[in-house]
């Protein structure tokens, strides 16, 4: 009897270390995270200053329409993604949703920022009112629990 409460003892303080270790391995990894995460932040300002004064100011792309098309594919994905986990109850559907605003951001951006003066411009400002709508709906899912209401 003794023997079994001792056994007991040591696999529940074996997993008492093992859980205080996973725990600091995911706190010296946040912070290291955290370190290059700001490195980046810093890091990118002068390499975006110099991308501005070297950068052409225009340039003839390949493949045009596989990068616009491609982007429109991602955006359904993340939507259709976001949906099925969603109707699923799986808390992933954040995560998705959130990518899939950052792609529909992307989007209206590059459509802003690419089209030519007049009726191209105006084109591309009212597409991006609808993806800046889609990303407005994806924030809401990604930072709305409905879980909490249940």
């Amino acid at each position: 009897m003794r023997k079994q409460s001792y056994e007991k003892q040591l696999a529940g303080w074996t997993l008492l270390l093992l859980g205080m270790a996973v725990g600091a391995v995911a706190v010296a990894l946040k912070r290291w995270t955290l370190v290059f995460l700001g490195a980046a932040t810093v890091l990118l300002v002068p390499w975006t200053v110099m991308l501005g004064l070297t950068l052409p100011a225009d340039t003839e792309v390949r493949h045009w329409s596989l990068a616009w098309t491609g982007l429109d594919v991602l955006m359904a994905a993340g939507c259709a993604a976001t949906v099925v986990l969603s109707l699923r109850g799986r808390p992933a559907a954040r995560l998705t949703a959130s990518a899939t605003a950052a792609v529909a951001v992307l989007d209206a951006w590059f459509d802003i920022t690419t089209a030519p003066a007049g009726s191209g411009l105006a084109q591309a400002l009212a597409c991006a009112v609808g993806e800046a709508a889609l990303a407005c709906v994806c924030v809401f899912l990604a930072v709305n629990d409905r879980r909490s209401r249940t």
